[in-house]
């Protein structure tokens, strides 16, 4: 919405500093942030009144679990409102994939939202049944993937880009849209099942999607791309300005998420963000990318699938307990151990997944 201000500028004013996406990225991240401060309290105040008893406990879950019952869930909110309002405020409304990952985002949200609700009002740790939420899931994804096909360049619609390998590109076809709605969709339930310990989600998504703005802004530019031999996408560049929405309102939650967490992000931002990380990928063309600098997400997700997988065939248990985090509290790690281990490779993983840009 700032950037129309650029529209009274002679060219040599403070109004031209809109123009530049970096100045912006600035303006929505110290946005995001402040809006977290300001309206985080009020927020888990609201929710604890109007949740009672909180996010129920699984009680097949690990014992220290249980002393976190009563906590108010649904933080997530916090996030995607800062989020939607940092971005509205600073980016180009005309850009396409900016609306391509703000529906995504509202979209898998709401699906969030809506399972977060069926817990708390039931006091049930079923929610909203799966099939339920993965249908409503492809359908956001089939649109999303459609949608970003239908605003890549000619020479790259339907087509999967290698990273490390210069010019390979791998022509999908139709199924590229398949493609693209398992990376969203796989993007959002991974960064679900992540999200069991105090600030063991927000930090690696902060991460990751720091890793990808870069990225989006490196392919948004002719410059930089020729000079890293990427592929070009106009317009991708302000998808970073999206993101840095994303790090100023997870740093406002993570206040009130840390250890012990006054309010949990629920489901409604767990989804909502994975799914934001999903579509950037498939936007800037860097979708095996995110499986590298979300690299923790997907271990996550794997560990539930193996220990799924294994116990039907022999009826026992590869982990002590899936998702893997899980598995290391079951071991005796100290929350707050795994928590910043966690942090940790995922910062080493998003520095690998940089390092594709330049190792061609």
């Amino acid at each position: 919405m700032l950037y129309w201000l650029t529209a009274l500028s002679d060219g040599g004013d403070a109004f031209n500093l809109f123009r530049y996406i970096t100045f912006r990225a600035g303006g929505a991240f110290m946005t995001a942030l402040l809006f977290g401060f300001l309206f985080g309290r009020p927020l888990i105040n609201v929710l604890r009144r109007r949740q009672g008893r909180g996010q129920p406990i699984r009680e097949d879950g690990p014992e220290g679990h249980f002393s976190k019952a009563g906590t108010p869930t649904m933080g997530g909110l916090l996030i995607v409102g800062a989020l939607l309002t940092s971005t509205l405020l600073w980016a180009r409304l005309d850009n396409p994939f900016i609306w391509l990952v703000l529906f995504v985002t509202i979209g898998f949200g709401a699906i969030g939202f809506w399972d977060d609700y069926a817990k708390v009002s039931k006091q049930n740790t079923k929610g909203v049944p799966s099939k339920v939420r993965v249908v409503l899931g492809i359908l956001i994804s089939t649109l999303a993937a459609w949608w970003a096909s239908a605003y890549h360049p000619e020479g790259l619609q339907y087509q999967l880009a290698l990273p490390i390998f210069k010019d390979t590109l791998i022509n999908l076809g139709w199924f590229f849209v398949p493609f693209g709605i398992f990376v969203i969709l796989g993007a959002a339930n991974s960064v679900n099942l992540t999200d069991g310990l105090d600030g063991l989600a927000i930090m690696p998504v902060m991460i990751a999607s720091g890793a990808l703005g870069i990225i989006a802004y490196a392919v948004g530019r002719v410059d930089f791309t020729e000079y890293l031999d990427v592929h070009y996408v106009a317009g991708t560049g302000e998808i970073l300005i999206f993101v840095m929405g994303i790090i100023g309102g997870g740093l406002g939650f993570l206040w009130y998420n840390a250890p012990p967490a006054a309010v949990f992000m629920g489901d409604t931002g767990s989804l909502a963000l994975g799914g934001a990380l999903g579509a950037i990928a498939v936007a800037t063309k860097h979708e095996i990318v995110l499986g590298i600098v979300g690299g923790i997400f997907v271990v996550e997700a794997l560990s539930v699938i193996i220990q799924v997988a294994y116990f039907k065939r022999t009826g026992k248990r590869v982990f002590l307990m899936a998702p893997i985090h899980h598995h290391y509290e079951k071991k005796g790690w100290a929350e707050p151990t795994i928590v910043i281990r966690f942090w940790i490779i995922s910062l080493i993983l998003a520095m690998v997944g940089l390092a594709t840009l330049k190792v061609r």
